[in-house]
Formats: structure tokens, C-alpha cells, sequence
């Protein structure tokens, strides 16, 4: 589960009991969190999510109980230059501006929980926006801070095998929507794929059939021509913003060779990143999943 669901599911589950909201809204240098990061903190002291790795959390927390307490959202710097930030750990050379606000219509209403949960299960983005005067967070693009929540990206695996099982685990952390696709029934299991979903048509349908995006990965893993390259074939006749194959440079040549005599051409061919991931000197199945996940995460990362 990722750290937006995780979140989400904490303010269902919280949603008894009044709540601060801390995002991180601006960021300077090596900053240890992103912009958008947030921690949710509830009245009886449990929180969920992190906008600093640990450096400032005891800070934000001790002014999100005064949030919960007030009722008024507040703004937080914190540096290098900051004595608070030293004490507490931020001697990283980079710099964050935190807003805390209560979760109610004096901040981040509720509702805006439901409606980014419904969006990441409907495969849409939702932007909301915060006033930075008043801390009240609307739906829309507009003055302040502008947070977009888009919905996770899809990876699209191919060849229910050991490599795969690892792999579903890592892109499942890593924000992705998991779909294994197999033809073969033995491999393709609940027991071997708990929680994930999975496809046994022929892989060239599977991928048609999900319409890959610029947000989709496909990564064939099996080995098997006969399910590979069809799957291949129809990732390139896609958007799909990755596309991998796993194997050796000569197992790889040869599948250029094959998909050039279906009429792709050398543009094409380059899509695919073959062998598939970042090359760390992978051994086993663990590790290899590992390199296939960093390839997955590099492209996507370079496309912004």
C-alpha cells in the first residue's frame, strides 16, 4: 500500500476524533521530503505519513496539537539557519515550509479525503489547491499551493514467474497498479499473487485490452516467445510509458530481429529497455525484481 493510501485509510479510520493535516508546501535544496508530502495526526496522538523523514515530526506534531486545539492552520518553516530545525535534525543543508491544518471546513474538509480516493480508484487526478493566507484548501487549480493527487501507475507484468511474485510486492509499494498476465493457468494463482490482479488471456489481448498510457509500464518476464513477444508487440502499438524485457543482449537481439520482421522500425524498437532495469549486478529473483522496479521508477522519473 502506498503512503497517500495508507493516509487515506487512517482518516477513515480516525474520522471520529479531530484531525490536523500537515503537507509540505515548499521546498528548498536537499529537502528530505517532496512537495505534497503529508502526516496526518489525530487528537489521542497517532499520526500516519511523514514530511521530513523524521528530522522535524516531533515539531510538526507538537503544533498540530495546538492546531487540533485552535482550529487555525499554520505555517512552519524550517532550515539551516533555523536553531529549531538544528535540534531537532535538519542540518542537511535543505530547507521545507510545512502547513498544518485542522481537517474540518476551517481547512481540509473531509470530504476531500473521499474525493481523492474516489479519483485514484477511478484513474483520475484531482488538484486542490490551499490559500496560503488562509489555510483552507479547495478543489481546483488556483492562487497558493497547488497539489495534484494523481492516481497510481500501472504495471502491466507478463509471466506469472518467481521474478514476477517479487516484482508485483516492490511495484505494489511503489504506487503501481499491478496486473500479472499469463496464459497458463498453473502459473498464474491466487496463492502466487495474493491481492493482485490478474489476466489469463493471451498476452497481446491482456494489453489491448488495458490500453496502456503514458503512466503504464509493461515488463515481460517469461521467457517464452509465444508470450513475450506478442505482449511486445502490442506495447509498442501503445502509449505505454515503459516497456522492458527481461533477458540476456543476445536473447534481446534476437527479439529486435523478430519484432523488425512484424514492420517495427528502429524508433520503436528503442522504446524497449532491454535487458530490463538498472543494471546492479542483480542476483536471484529478489534483486533482479529490484533492478526491474529501479528501471521502471528511472523512466517515469525522467519524464517527470
Amino acid at each position: 500500500m502506498s503512503d497517500i493510501d495508507r493516509l487515506l485509510a487512517r482518516a477513515t479510520e480516525w474520522r471520529d476524533q479531530p484531525l490536523a493535516l500537515a503537507t509540505v508546501t515548499r521546498t528548498w535544496g536537499s529537502a528530505p521530503r517532496p512537495r505534497g508530502s503529508h502526516m496526518l495526526v489525530a487528537a489521542d496522538g497517532r499520526f500516519e505519513g511523514s514530511v521530513s523523514g523524521g528530522c522535524v515530526e516531533g515539531e510538526v506534531l507538537a503544533n498540530a496539537a495546538q492546531v487540533i486545539a485552535g482550529g487555525d492552520a499554520r505555517r512552519l518553516r524550517y532550515g539551516v539557519a533555523d536553531a529549531a530545525a538544528w535540534e531537532v535534525g535538519l542540518p542537511c543543508g535543505g530547507e521545507i515550509e510545512v502547513m498544518v491544518q485542522p481537517v474540518g471546513e476551517r481547512g481540509f474538509a473531509p470530504a476531500l479525503f473521499d474525493r481523492i480516493a474516489a479519483g485514484r480508484a477511478d484513474g483520475r487526478a484531482l488538484v486542490l489547491t490551499t490559500d496560503d493566507g488562509s489555510g483552507v484548501t479547495v478543489e481546483g487549480a488556483g492562487e497558493g499551493f497547488v497539489n495534484t493527487y494523481r492516481p497510481p501507475r500501472r504495471m502491466l507484468i507478463v509471466g506469472a514467474v518467481q521474478i514476477a511474485q517479487s516484482l508485483a510486492t516492490l511495484a505494489s509499494e511503489l504506487d503501481f497498479g499491478v496486473t500479472i498476465i499469463d496464459p497458463r493457468a498453473r502459473f498464474l494463482t491466487e496463492d502466487r499473487f495474493p491481492g493482485t490482479t490478474l489476466d489469463d488471456r493471451w498476452p497481446d489481448e491482456a494489453v489491448v485490452a488495458a490500453r496502456p498510457d503514458p503512466a503504464t509500464a509493461v515488463v515481460t518476464l517469461s521467457h517464452d516467445i509465444k508470450i513475450d513477444d506478442p505482449a511486445l508487440a502490442a506495447a509498442l502499438r501503445s502509449e505505454a510509458g515503459y516497456i522492458a524485457a527481461l533477458g540476456s543482449r543476445k536473447s534481446h537481439a534476437g527479439r529486435l530481429a523478430r519484432l523488425a520482421a512484424m514492420g517495427f522500425d528502429k524508433a520503436a524498437l528503442g522504446r524497449i529497455e532491454g535487458p530490463a532495469g538498472v543494471p546492479i549486478g542483480a542476483i536471484g529473483a529478489a534483486e533482479i525484481a529490484l533492478s526491474v522496479a529501479a528501471g521502471a521508477v528511472r523512466a517515469f522519473s525522467d519524464r517527470g
